[in-house]
């Protein structure tokens, strides 16, 4: 019955932790509380199991979130591939981003790092009903709360999550074109054409974890982005690396592949035909499924 569900329920958990490690980690404790229950009176499967891995998540996200002060650096969401990669083998999609828009939309990285504000019970609220378009009522049944409560969490969680989203509404087609002309103009070393790719007050996020060299804290400023990825690029480095396109987490994105082994991934956020924000994960814990 688990494996029915799983396609969902990975989505769920993905998309609350940010991380397909610890969702997988999150299903198996499910499976296992499957395993004991009495089936006889679970009277909707999908809702329970549900139930259990929001419950898990939440727990799991709290525990995270009170131990995030010792991780070094950013902290971003794990990408995941989800198209079929020329560089490495097909990776389980987490609930099928394809089926429709708002599934698609909900896997972003950009996303996924803003949810990084809420509280673990506005984050499983926002996602039960922004991702998966539950009814408040079936959304108080899961997470144990009021449906009352439950639109007010959710209100406070839009609230937050809706500034930041302005900021990423470009096509995928958009983001393409985007990100493609800025690692140009980077390799290039042209300073100019970098910002005027970039929004001014665009951002750069890198999570290296302390494992790989990595900028700590968010570069912030078109200037200070275009010297920062014109040196890791520039013309003396540009032969160096080699950079393979696919679809991360839903949307255009790339990963750079340097001689001594290293791996990075980057997507953008994009708006009004400028980047907005780049997101770039070099800590190899979180590249693992990216072969390659």
């Amino acid at each position: 019955m688990l494996d029915a569900h799983r396609p969902m329920l990975l989505g769920l958990a993905y998309r609350l932790l940010g991380s397909l490690h610890d969702a997988e980690d999150v299903l198996q404790d499910a499976y296992l509380r499957w395993v004991g229950v009495d089936r006889s009176a679970v009277a909707e499967p999908r809702r329970y199991l549900s139930r259990v891995v929001t419950r898990l998540a939440i727990d799991r996200l709290r525990a995270r979130q009170a131990a995030r002060e010792t991780y070094v650096g950013t902290w971003l969401p794990e990408p995941v591939a989800t198209a079929p990669s020329p560089f490495g083998p097909p990776v389980e999609p987490p609930c099928g981003p394809a089926e429709h828009a708002e599934l698609r939309d909900s896997l972003s990285l950009a996303l996924l790092h803003l949810l990084e504000r809420l509280t673990a019970p506005e984050r499983a609220v926002y996602v039960l009903r922004t991702a998966f378009a539950l009814p408040f009522a079936e959304i108080a049944g899961i997470v144990g709360r009021s449906a009352a409560d439950c639109r007010q969490l959710h209100h406070r969680a839009a609230d937050k999550v809706a500034a930041g989203r302005r900021r990423f509404t470009a096509s995928p087609g958009e983001q393409r074109r985007l990100l493609d002309a800025f690692l140009a103009a980077a390799r290039d070393g042209d300073l100019a054409r970098l910002t005027d790719l970039v929004a001014d007050d665009v951002t750069v996020w890198a999570d290296g974890g302390g494992r790989v060299r990595s900028a700590r804290n968010p570069v912030h400023g078109a200037d200070r982005v275009a010297r920062f990825f014109a040196g890791i690029h520039g013309p003396r480095r540009r032969s160096a690396a080699r950079v393979a396109p696919t679809e991360l987490n839903g949307r255009p994105g790339v990963v750079i592949h340097w001689p001594d082994g290293r791996r990075y991934a980057l997507a953008v956020a994009a708006a009004d035909g400028r980047i907005t924000g780049l997101y770039l994960v070099g800590n190899p814990d979180k590249l693992t499924r990216l072969a390659g």
